[in-house]
């Protein structure tokens, strides 16, 4: 089901999401894995591949369970995240998972955002000769938009700050509830 229609997202950790997309090299293309926390956009962790099949999507959503873990993960209903081993993964830790309506697009707005920005900030201008080349360059612009870019939608904070501020805030209060 998706469970998103009608949530205020107030919190770093509240929703995650990810999805694929293509990128485009001088000889070819590979495929990008993100996720992205909806609160502070920040792309959380992400993972390019040769093929589609499951395993980079998998190892995606290991390293960002390394970070921290949502309440709810949504993604589009593709085979990668609806695989046993994707959802067995996130059912382990109890997270909700959510998944968007076909068709529906904006029921996972921040991730396809996401991916306008980064193709036209950095894929399109740049035509790849190999993953390499094409992993290195997207790293660093992830680090850029991640501990740089500032985003009016966030006050003009970058993602990292606000996840990391809004993190320790929330760490405070849930021990004082202890």
């Amino acid at each position: 089901p998706y469970l998103l229609k009608g949530v205020v997202i107030n919190r770093p950790n509240q929703v995650w999401s990810t999805d694929i997309t293509y990128i485009p090299m001088r000889r070819g293309f590979c495929y990008l894995v993100a996720i992205v926390d909806w609160y502070t956009r920040l792309i959380i962790s992400w993972k390019l591949s040769v093929t589609l099949e499951i395993d980079f999507c998998i190892e995606a959503l290991q390293q960002a369970l390394q970070t921290g873990q949502p309440e709810i993960f949504n993604s589009d209903q593709g085979s990668q995240f609806t695989s046993q081993a994707f959802v067995q993964l996130l059912l382990d830790k109890k997270i909700r998972v959510s998944m968007d309506g076909k068709g529906r697009v904006f029921d996972n707005i921040f991730i396809e955002r996401f991916w306008r920005t980064i193709k036209y900030e950095e894929v399109y201008l740049h035509a790849y000769e190999s993953v390499w080349e094409a992993e290195r360059s997207i790293g660093a612009y992830i680090r850029f938009y991640n501990q740089e870019r500032l985003h009016s939608s966030l006050g003009y904070q970058t993602p990292s700050s606000l996840y990391k501020s809004k993190s320790e805030l929330l760490s405070i209060s849930e021990k004082g509830e202890n």
